[in-house]
């Protein structure tokens, strides 16, 4: 078995909507079969009993060793705690060769299930052992590092419930939002709002007690101290009993409570002084409480008990320890709902302060406490009890929180009980803090958890606000780039900032931040991280969506122009213009329940996408005539058509008109296949509600030059000669090609053409065979394009094409680029054209106008 191209698909992609790890399985004929390995699947089973159910495909029911591969994966992560339930094993064309696809919930911890999957395969095939325990553990550990903590998870997963996207920055809490200009961020339970002054006010804990009693909410007495007899002294002043902790502390660290001598003191300075600047403070009798204001509400409040066990007579402490720290809900930091006791030098003090030692067998039912603080880091224990809080005590939690500036701020208090108004108990607030934890909260000890995470989204985002903008996604075999450029100059002119990506590169706002290939996930992702962008318009390729799949969970409008015979054949396992097909609805799975498909109806396999569209339908087509466009507007649903001379969009009895005269890009109508992209873009600015006064005036204004859609049909003069340059590169751009230049007038006509190496042997030979049926000249030549090929190969194939050419009586082999360029200019005439299919396109645009700026000038002199 032989294992090739894992990656990891971070998107939805052609499997699902799960982010998955996708591997190419190969293997010998005589090995593939399950069958025709006696008792590997037993063995297997014997190394690793939870192994899952064996499933075959619905086009091949033979199982084969590449499913037990799949079912090994899955089964690994599941076994280890994650959340995964998808998994597919895909047999290809080519015989023993299969895709096999399982979903991830971190991708590191599948990557590892899938090295691990092998191991155990391999081991059974040699008969050595697997360990699979400690494989499980090993990706339950790695697991437990890698995914959010509960704090952050529950404010993603609630974001999640309201469909508003989120992207992960850092493999930390950092997590971002929305897109664009409605993008937010969290770290952890503090928000991109919080103020970094009120984060350092709430890091002060003298400053702090100081403005809250100046808010009239109660606090104790007390203030910073530098040495230990000033300490004592302190505490004498205000009386004992005392709290020693750090001036800047947090999670505990180096608190002592309830301290009533000057050894004690002593002792608990030196342990805060560890963590700096010291402070002494009356201690309040009563219990820990920790309430959670967002905002200018409270949301939750918990009762903090410090980390303790209860004699049973039998176990000695450090056994009862173990015992409680066995409970699987324990578990090391912050990534499970509780936090393991830690048996060290001040627990074994603590123990000492209540006649005890670790060895020690306490009494049945004597309560043993292992730390003065309550906190859940070092082992304590939380008790909900949101709905006993007294109105007086909420409204002091929020002044608190407020008087200091924070918006998520965790207030912890010390009185008898919450039920009764601070000042009325002797109670008060003794710390306030910024990005406080949530699991408290959210799975506590005792009672019901709180929707915490809901409140922080509900700060964020108003209710009915998704943090979404109009995202346009655009694919397809041809014409994907000008209209993807159409539609962003649609909205630009509604005044949005627009965030393009296509295969030019990444513009904001007009403006280009990347250059080459943009056309995959992660230009799509810069584009919605992007902080001005109002409205995103993103070319999606074959090549990104099977390398990563999509950069985004879902789209407003998906628009697909054409499949056609499809182009890239022979590559990636796609042979086939429906495997293409396949690939590009991903887009059009992945609208939104209130979006719109945008799809070409005289295209057979982009018109089928319409069933696998979540969302509305609207069907282009220049014939409104075809069944499918009756049909769809028989039933008053929305469609885009020619109409003698005009563009129509309909909707029921509804009509709006655009004339072809009015849309300089069509030239009047006569460039067939710029009126079918501007079908598809008026299509998409309908959808997302663009006013037809704007769509208008943005069709008005789209120039299709070199500098606005480079290498998309750019016209030029060249002393009376018209030259054609684009970027077409398949059979079907051939044919639109064609049709285009015989509407315009010419006395003779020419072509510079190269082929692409990574193209099959039969699409390069179609292009010039297309081509000679409509070229009285046609110039070959070879450049970068070769892509692997030999030397003279590419050019071969195309004079192949031209062999029985009934129109084209000469043909000239260059090699370069510009070469080729110069030579056909210089034959031509007043009159005539030629059509220069480019490959570097900035470069030879940039030759072409340099060329014809000469040519012209001259000609002016």
């Amino acid at each position: 078995m032989n294992i090739s191209r894992v990656r990891a698909l971070r998107g939805p992609n052609r499997w699902s909507r799960h982010t998955a790890i996708e591997a190419t399985v190969h293997c010998e004929a005589a090995e593939c079969a399950l069958a025709t390995q006696p008792g590997l699947e037993a063995r297997v089973r014997e190394r690793f009993p939870q192994l899952g159910t064996l499933r075959p495909t619905g086009r091949d029911p033979q199982l084969s060793v590449a499913h037990v591969l799949e079912a090994a994966a899955l089964s690994l992560q599941a076994q280890a705690g994650c959340p995964v339930t998808f998994s597919a094993t895909v047999p290809t064309a080519e015989a023993g060769t299969y895709h096999v696809v399982v979903e991830y919930s971190e991708e590191c911890v599948g990557s590892l299930a899938f090295e691990l999957a092998e191991q155990l395969l391999n081991a059974a095939s040699a008969q050595a052992p697997f360990d699979h325990e400690a494989a499980v553990a090993r990706l339950r550990e790695l697991d437990e590092d890698e995914r959010l903590g509960p704090s952050t998870g529950s404010i993603v997963n609630a974001a999640l419930a309201r469909h508003i996207p989120f992207t992960r920055l850092t493999s930390g809490s950092l997590v971002q939002f929305g897109w664009g200009v409605k993008q937010r961020r969290i770290w952890a339970a503090e928000v991109d709002s919080t103020s970094a002054v009120s984060e350092s006010i709430a890091q002060d804990k003298d400053l702090t007690k100081r403005l809250l009693h100046a808010a009239g909410v109660p606090v104790p007495m007390g203030r910073p101290v530098a040495t230990p007899d000033e300490a004592w002294t302190v505490a004498q002043q205000i009386g004992l009993p005392v709290v020693c902790k750090p001036q800047d502390g947090n999670q505990g660290k180096g608190v002592t409570v309830n301290i009533t001598s000057r050894d004690a003191l002593d002792a608990a300075f030196a342990s805060a002084a560890e963590f700096g600047s010291v402070m002494v403070e009356k201690f309040l009798p009563g219990d820990d409480f920790r309430l959670l204001v967002v905002g200018d509400q409270l949301v939750a409040a918990a009762r903090r008990d410090p980390p303790q066990v209860c004699g049973d007579g039998r176990h000695t402490v450090r056994e009862l320890v173990d015992l409680v720290n066995a409970d699987p809900r324990r578990g090391e930091g912050h990534a499970t709902s509780l936090t393991k006791i830690r048996f060290d030098d001040i627990a074994v003090g603590r123990l000492a302060l209540q006649g005890l030692t670790p060895e020690s067998v306490p009494e049945k039912g004597q309560r043993v406490v292992l730390r003065n603080n309550a906190n859940l880091s070092t082992g304590g224990t939380a008790t909900d009890v949101t709905d006993d809080v007294h109105p007086e005590v909420a409204a002091r939690a929020i002044a608190a929180a407020q008087m200091v500036g924070l918006d998520i701020c965790g207030v912890d208090v010390v009185c008898e009980t919450v039920t009764k108004p601070l000042e009325a108990q002797s109670g008060g607030v003794v710390e306030v803090n910024a990005a406080p934890g949530l699991r408290m909260h959210l799975a506590p000890s005792y009672g019901k958890g709180r929707a915490v995470g809901e409140a922080m989204v509900d700060h964020l985002y108003r209710r009915g606000d998704d943090g979404r903008i109009p995202l346009v996604a655009v694919t397809g075999t041809n014409g994907k780039t000008t209209t993807v450029r159409l539609i962003a100059h649609l909205f630009a002119a509604a005044g949005k900032t627009v965030g393009m990506t296509n295969t030019d590169g990444v513009y904001v706002g007009g403006r280009q931040i990347d250059s080459g290939d943009c056309s995959g996930p992660k230009s799509a992702k810069s584009v919605l991280a992007h902080p001005m962008v109002d409205a995103a318009v993103l070319e999606t390729a074959r090549g990104g969506l099977l390398r990563e799949g999509l950069g985004f969970d879902r789209c407003a409008v998906a628009v697909v122009t054409n499949i056609g015979e499809g182009d890239h054949l022979g590559l990636n396992h796609l042979h086939t213009a429906e495997d293409v097909a396949g690939v590009k609805q991903v887009i059009v799975q992945n609208v939104a329940a209130d979006g719109y498909a945008v799809l070409n109806a005289a295209d057979p396999l982009v018109a089928a996408m319409a069933a696998q569209c979540p969302g509305r339908v609207i069907f282009f087509a220049a014939d409104r005539k075809l069944p499918l466009m009756a049909a769809q507007m028989a039933q008053g649903l929305r469609t885009v058509h020619l109409d003698g001379d005009a563009i129509v969009a309909v909707e029921g009895a509804w009509r709006e008109r655009l004339p072809l005269a009015d849309i300089p890009i069509t030239r009047r109508g006569t460039v067939g296949f710029q009126v079918q992209n501007v079908m598809a873009a008026v299509a998409a600015a309908w959808a997302v509600g663009l006013d037809w006064d704007t769509v208008r005036r943005g069709l008005a204004t789209f120039v299709n030059d070199a500098d606005n859609a480079p290498g998309r049909f750019n016209v030029m003069d060249y002393r009376g000669a018209t030259v054609i340059a684009d970027y077409g590169h398949n059979p079907d751009a051939m044919r639109a090609l064609v049709a285009a230049v015989e509407s315009l007038p010419a006395t003779r006509r020419s072509v510079v053409i190269s082929g692409a190496g990574d193209r099959r042997d039969e699409d390069i030979r179609a292009q010039t065979a297309i081509l000679g049926r409509a070229f009285d000249e046609v110039v070959l030549y070879e450049d970068a394009c070769q892509r692997g090929r030999a030397d003279g190969e590419v050019v071969g194939l195309l004079r192949e094409g031209l062999r029985d050419a009934p129109r084209t009586r000469h043909v000239d082999e260059v090699r370069g680029e510009f070469k080729a360029v110069d030579l056909a200019l210089s034959r031509l005439q007043p009159g005539e054209l030629c059509l220069v299919l480019v490959d570097q396109v900035d470069a030879a645009l940039a030759h072409l106008a340099q060329r014809c700026a000469e040519a012209n000038a001259a000609v002016a002199a």
